[in-house]
């Protein structure tokens, strides 16, 4: 934060503290502390920052309000009557849906930014809002600033494009970046957009921070956790096969040509529930005999069990083992056993004792990563839609004046956009097998119990092989565990990108952890490693 207030010119400073599996962990702090439900870091770094952000007249919007938006903002001017600062700080509220969904720990509605631009309007300096989509935090501000209408929406498109690009930080400066190598990322600094009124937009840095911006690093955050080529919110369906990018300077992309549609007539709802409890142990074979090893562990622990079997059992054996191995780790392969049930008692003390008592009595060089716990609970997410009109948006202004804001007025149902055609593909020549890495990029990210991931060409004659070598079938061959799912393929020829959604391979969400890397997080970097006939005159 401190950065930001003091690295260059800044008008509006957005703070995005929100993401699924962080509602969910806010919604566990309510349970102990009714009064809880906020992000507590962004009052840590205001305590730092409030005073400078005064002093330069820069507003402050964020999201880490949470579960309890009123409760951060009465936090906040607690804290600035405590440092003797005059800020005036306004609320929106209206998400919170939990009530009508029993059993959830959590149910928040994603708002759009139109309540923000009241309370910017009114004169707010610093507005906390609970859910609100991420690209909202940018959406809000610029339509107070430049006074759009609600149906201004090739404007309002342009700014989601720029929120969309802001929201994850340094992902659009060099960090988790497919091609790190090119830039010095080990400080990246953080993103910032100059805005315009027709809703084109620069994405930048500030001068003399790390990390770097370029068409490949904003190409790479426009795709992440994001599906087809309509990319719906609560203020305007943003056309992302619209969207262009060039260079405009070191350091610097233009992001301009974004269409934009009625929204759709519902709001997505988040809803988090507490799922059951899981435990997990991590046995490790080294040497000889891996799989025999592994098939007695897991036959003794199936008897173990059997009295009283968790609901779910998955064991995942982790091939890391190398043979005549210099250090003994790298001689082992690790077996993983996660067992998820709704009783407490099925995974904590009955898989704890099970694996503990078989320390002397199982395969040679037993030992576990670290021993079972009692067991721990696990959430689940999914979401649901809601009439825009069954949500009560409101802005609660500095003064306590509460604005109802009005929902959408003109919505489209979302449809899928027409697939565009492909690029000429390449002429037929000589290929050499190698990592698709080497003439791609890709990011991946989740949504949900999906997954999603971008993949983008760096040059239009890699884009003509891309376009046509990785079909949804090739992504089916290259990432297994996708065999049986529903894979789903989205062209972006002016990005010269491809979108996959893989439905459901991370089962019910991030919270509840069902596969190594449960975020997908990795998936792209997976995929760009795998080996395909790569035309030589790419590589």
């Amino acid at each position: 934060m401190r950065e930001m207030l003091t690295g260059g010119e800044l008008d509006v400073l957005t703070g995005d503290y929100l993401a699924e599996l962080t509602m969910l962990i806010l919604g566990r702090d309510r349970l102990k502390d009714p009064a809880a439900g906020y992000a507590r870091t962004f009052l840590r770094q205001l305590e730092d920052c409030l005073g400078l952000a005064h002093e330069r007249s820069v507003k402050i919007v964020t999201n880490a309000g949470g579960l309890n938006p009123a409760g951060l903002a009465d936090a906040v001017r607690a804290l600035a009557g405590r440092l003797g600062i005059p800020v005036r700080v306004a609320h929106v509220e209206g998400d919170d849906l939990t009530a009508a969904y029993p059993g959830s720990l959590a149910a928040h509605a994603y708002l759009g930014g139109f309540g923000i631009a009241e309370c910017l309007t009114a004169g707010a300096d610093v507005v906390v809002t609970g859910r609100v989509t991420d690209a909202a935090l940018v959406t809000g501000p610029a339509a107070a600033h430049f006074g759009w209408s609600p149906t201004q929406y090739d404007r309002l498109a342009g700014a989601v494009v720029a929120g969309h690009v802001l929201e994850c930080g340094t992902q659009a400066t060099g960090g988790n970046y497919a091609f790190f190598g090119e830039g010095d990322v080990r400080r990246p600094g953080f993103p910032l957009a100059e805005i315009h009124e027709d809703g084109t937009c620069v994405i930048t840095k500030h001068p003399g921070t790390g990390g770097f911006v370029d068409v490949g690093t904003v190409t790479a955050q426009l795709l992440y956790e994001t599906g087809g080529a309509r990319y719906a919110g609560p203020d305007v369906t943003a056309r992302l096969d619209t969207v262009r990018l060039s260079q405009d300077g070191p350091d610097r992309v233009r992001i301009e040509g974004a269409r934009g549609e009625a929204p759709p007539p519902t709001l997505k709802v988040g809803l988090n529930r507490l799922g059951g409890f899981r435990n997990e142990v991590t046995f490790v074979l080294t040497g000889l005999d891996v799989e025999a090893k592994a098939a007695l562990v897991r036959e003794q622990m199936g008897d173990a069990l059997a009295k009283s079997p968790p609901a779910d059992v998955r064991w995942e054996l982790v091939r890391t083992d190398r043979a005549d191995a210099g250090t003994e780790e790298t001689a082992s392969a690790l077996l993983r056993l996660v067992v998820r049930d709704p009783d407490q008692a099925a995974v904590g003390r009955a898989l704890s004792g099970a694996a503990i008592e078989l320390a002397l009595a199982s395969y040679p060089g037993f030992h576990v990563v670290a021993p079972p716990g009692k067991g721990a609970p696990y959430g689940v997410f999914e979401d649901v839609y809601v009439p825009q009109g069954s949500v009560d948006h409101t802005a609660v202004l500095h003064d306590g004046t509460r604005l109802s804001v009005l929902p959408a007025q003109d919505t489209r149902v979302l449809e899928p956009a027409g697939e565009p055609s492909p690029p000429e593909p390449l002429p037929a020549g000589p290929t050499r097998r190698a990592p698709l890495g080497l003439v791609a990029g890709a990011r991946s990210g989740d949504k949900g119990g999906n997954a999603n991931v971008g993949v983008w060409a760096r040059t239009d004659e890699a884009w003509r092989w891309l376009a046509h070598e990785l079909t949804a079938d090739r992504f089916r061959e290259l990432v297994p565990e996708s065999g049986g799912l529903t894979v789903v393929r989205h062209l972006l020829p002016h990005l010269r990108a491809l979108n996959f959604v893989v439905e459901g391979i991370l089962g019910e969400g991030v919270a509840s952890q069902a596969r190594f890397d449960p975020q997908a997080k990795a998936l792209g970097e997976w995929l760009r490693s795998r080996h395909l006939d790569i035309p030589e005159a790419l590589l």
